[in-house]
């Protein structure tokens, strides 16, 4: 039998912020090592310290990214993995309703303007998810 230690293999680090008993980390432990020879390319510093100074996620940052997504599987935005506009009314029916859930389950529970966004998004997605699932009927009429 092969000794381990001799295969490659990789190395699992916690970089949670907080121990098992909720107390913070010191920063030092959450730091992610550094390979000796390996180098970050100035973009990718850039892209990492542009993304540890982004907003933290919101309830209407979460909703938006949702409603994006349902754009996305409506074909009204252009698929940035593909480069082209791809229709999936399922996928766009699945998140719609996960936004209507959302709505129900938060009602009474939310700033006027989160409802408020909530409330105009929903009603936006299901006009377009109705107008095109009901478009290839009228044309084979």
């Amino acid at each position: 039998m092969e000794d381990q230690d001799d295969k490659p293999g990789f190395t699992v680090t916690d970089r949670r912020r907080f121990t098992d008993e909720a107390a913070a980390r010191d920063a030092a432990a959450t730091e992610t090592p550094r390979h000796e020879g390996a180098s970050e390319s100035p973009s990718a510093t850039a892209e990492s310290s542009a993304m540890r100074d982004l907003e933290p996620v919101t309830f209407s940052t979460f909703v938006l990214g949702l409603s994006t997504q349902a754009l996305l599987h409506l074909g009204e935005i252009e698929s940035p993995l593909a480069g082209k506009v791809e229709r999936d009314l399922g996928a766009a029916k699945d998140i719609i309703d996960v936004l209507g859930v959302l709505r129900e389950k938060t009602r009474n529970n939310l700033e006027q303007a989160e409802e408020r966004l909530l409330d105009s998004i929903l009603y936006d997605l299901r006009m377009r998810y109705v107008a095109l699932s009901r478009a290839p009927k009228k044309e084979e009429a």
